[in-house]
């Protein structure tokens, strides 16, 4: 059995390590996962609307095009990490919807993610995150599912 479909999740479950361990390839190294089990926020500007929030999984890489079009935009650009910690008020390596419940965030999940019972998202704050059941953190972020990730281990 996978980490990510493996016991049933009643509950969070926090993990911490170093707060210099930024990429969710290394998230998932020191915490002894897969890496598709870790997903990563990215902090994403429309043209003329609120910044919205993509949870992508680790290994993966956003693609605006796709997501302009899941979206019905023309164009949409990733957030400098400086205009993301503004935005959100969190520091790179701590961006999480879980922190921003209430700054009204439009928040998007990979359609991967509905595959796996559980998965790995930041708590908030650089060195933790927290275990999962995707449906909870769909519930609690009212997020929706997108197609607009590229998994780059399995892209030619």
């Amino acid at each position: 059995m996978s980490y990510a479909c493996s016991n049933r999740v009643t509950s969070p479950q926090t993990h911490t390590y170093a707060t210099d361990i930024r990429s969710a390839h290394d998230v998932a190294h020191v915490l002894g996962i897969p890496a598709y089990a870790v997903y990563q926020t990215l902090v994403v500007l429309p043209p003329h609307d609120k910044p919205l929030l993509m949870i992508i999984p680790g290994p993966w890489a956003l693609d605006l095009k796709r997501l302009a079009q899941a979206l019905g935009t023309k164009r949409l650009r990733m957030a400098t990490h400086p205009e993301g910690a503004e935005l959100t008020g969190l520091q790179a390596g701590g961006m999480s919807a879980l922190a921003v419940l209430d700054r009204g965030f439009q928040v998007y999940v990979e359609h991967a993610a509905q595959t796996l019972m559980a998965f790995v998202v930041s708590a908030g704050q650089r060195g933790m995150n927290v275990r999962m059941r995707v449906d909870d953190f769909m519930s609690v972020t009212q997020a929706r599912f997108v197609d607009a990730s590229i998994d780059r281990d399995a892209a030619p």
